[in-house]
C-alpha cells in the first residue's frame, strides 16, 4: 500500500488526485492531508479519507476546521502552521507526495519532500521557477523521484528518452515544443482584454482550475513560467524550448529528435490523466478519464503566441534567458499584480505593466542559497504592491 500526502487538497489538482487515488483503493492509502485555509472543503476531505493527519497553513482556520468535524467519527490529528505541510512532506509513511499548494507558499514543503527522498508529484511550478537550481540538488542529493504534473510537462516525460536523468540534457534530443491553448482572450481585440473582468479571465475554454492559474492561462504568462520549468526539468536552454498555441488541449508537449522525428503526447484535456501516470509510474492505471476521440476533435491546430498582445510571455521569455534570481523576481511580481487584479484593483493589462517595472528594477542576481531566493521574493512583492498601488487610480470605470 502506497501512502500518499496532498499537498493543496482543496484546489482542483487536489481534488483530482483523491479521484484517483479513489478508484485503486487497494493501491493508494491517504495518510495526509494539507490546504491553506479552506476549512469547510478539508473538513469534507478528511470525513472521507480519515488520513492520519490534516494540516491548515492558516492557522487562523483551525478553529472552523475544528467545528466542521465536531460530532465527526475522526481519529485525524490536526496540525496547523506553514512548517505543519513540511511535517507532513516528510513522514516515513508518504511514499508520495503530491505538491500541489499554489504560488511561493508551496516551496518550502516542496524542497521538505524532495530532502526526505520521496517520489514527488510537482504540480507547484513556482518552485523550479523561484528555486530550480536548490530543488533539482535535493533532488539528486537524497535520490527523490520528480515527475511532473503539469500537463506539459507531463507529457515531455512521457515522450522523453527512456532511463533519462531528471534535470540532465537528453541524448538525441532537438529540441521540445510546449503547448498552449491561448486561454479565454486569445481571439479578443486589444480594447476588449482591456475591459477584461476576473470572471472573463477565468473562464478557461477547455480547464477547469483555481483562479490564479487560470489568470496566468489568460496572460500566457502560464506558458512563460513552464518554459522556465521545463529548463530545470529536462536540462535543456530556452533557445530549445518552443511555444505554440494549440487551441484544441488535445497535443500537450511535443518532443523534436536529431533524426528528424517527433514524439507527441495527446489526451483529452483532464488532469487526472497526468496525475495517474505519475501516481502508478512505470506502470499505467485507470483515471476515470474520457477516450480521445480524434474523429469528434477533427483537426489539430497550431499558431505561434501573440508576444505584443500578450506581454508577460516576452517578461517571462526574457527572464528565463539569464536565470538567477530574475525568474524569482518575475514569479513574485505576478503573483502581487494576479491577485491584485482578482481584487479588482487592478486592470488587466496592468498585470504585466507591474512585472514589468518589478523586473526592470530589480534584474540580475544568483542564487547561492534559499536565503537569496527568500530575499528577492519579498523585495519583487513589496515593489508589486507599490507599483500596483500607483497604477490602481487609473482603473476601468466597471473597476473604480
Amino acid at each position: 500500500m502506497i501512502g500518499v500526502a496532498v499537498l493543496g487538497s482543496t484546489g482542483s489538482i487536489g481534488a483530482s488526485t483523491l479521484d484517483v487515488i479513489g478508484r485503486h483503493p487497494d493501491r493508494f492509502r491517504v495518510v495526509a492531508l494539507g490546504a491553506h485555509r479552506n476549512a469547510a472543503r478539508l473538513a469534507e476531505q478528511v470525513i472521507r479519507w480519515q488520513p492520519e493527519f490534516a494540516v491548515l497553513a492558516d492557522a487562523r482556520a483551525v478553529p472552523e476546521l475544528e467545528s466542521h468535524l465536531s460530532g465527526a467519527r475522526v481519529r485525524t490529528r490536526l496540525l496547523a502552521g506553514p512548517e505543519a505541510l513540511e511535517e507532513i512532506a516528510r513522514l516515513p509513511q508518504v511514499n508520495h507526495v503530491m505538491a500541489a499548494v499554489v504560488g511561493a507558499a508551496g516551496l518550502r514543503s516542496t524542497l521538505a519532500a524532495a530532502r526526505a527522498g520521496k517520489r514527488l508529484l510537482l504540480a507547484n511550478k513556482e518552485s523550479l521557477v523561484m528555486a530550480g537550481p536548490l530543488l533539482m540538488a535535493e533532488v539528486r542529493a537524497a535520490g527523490a523521484e520528480l515527475l511532473p504534473i503539469d500537463s506539459e510537462h507531463n507529457a515531455i516525460f512521457q515522450c522523453w528518452p527512456h532511463g533519462a536523468r531528471a534535470g540532465e540534457p537528453a541524448p538525441g534530443v532537438r529540441r521540445v515544443m510546449l503547448t498552449a491553448s491561448g486561454g479565454p482572450f486569445l481571439d479578443w481585440s486589444p480594447e476588449a482584454i482591456a475591459a477584461a473582468t476576473p470572471d472573463q479571465a477565468c473562464a478557461h475554454p477547455n480547464w477547469v482550475m483555481g483562479r490564479k492559474i487560470s489568470v496566468d492561462s489568460a496572460t500566457l504568462m502560464n506558458k512563460g513560467l513552464e518554459l522556465i520549468e521545463a529548463c530545470f526539468l529536462f536540462g535543456l536552454t530556452t533557445d530549445r524550448v518552443e511555444i505554440l498555441v494549440h487551441r484544441q488541449s488535445i497535443v500537450h508537449s511535443l518532443v523534436e529528435y536529431l533524426d528528424g522525428s517527433v514524439l507527441a503526447q495527446l489526451a483529452a484535456p483532464d488532469m487526472r490523466t497526468p496525475i495517474a501516470h505519475a501516481l502508478a509510474w512505470p506502470e499505467r492505471i485507470e483515471a476515470g478519464v474520457q477516450s480521445l476521440d480524434l474523429i469528434r476533435a477533427s483537426r489539430l491546430d497550431f499558431r505561434a503566441p501573440d508576444t505584443v498582445k500578450f506581454r508577460c510571455l516576452a517578461l517571462a521569455q526574457a527572464a528565463a534567458r539569464p536565470g538567477g534570481l530574475d525568474p524569482v523576481v518575475l514569479n513574485a511580481a505576478n503573483e502581487v499584480a494576479v491577485h491584485a487584479f482578482l481584487d479588482r484593483r487592478l486592470n488587466f493589462p496592468d498585470i504585466a505593466a507591474v512585472i514589468e517595472t518589478v523586473i526592470t528594477k530589480l534584474s540580475g542576481g544568483t542564487i547561492r542559497s534559499l536565503d537569496d531566493v527568500l530575499q528577492a521574493d519579498a523585495e519583487a512583492r513589496s515593489l508589486a504592491h507599490a507599483s500596483c498601488e500607483e497604477r490602481r487610480s487609473g482603473l476601468q470605470p466597471a473597476y473604480a
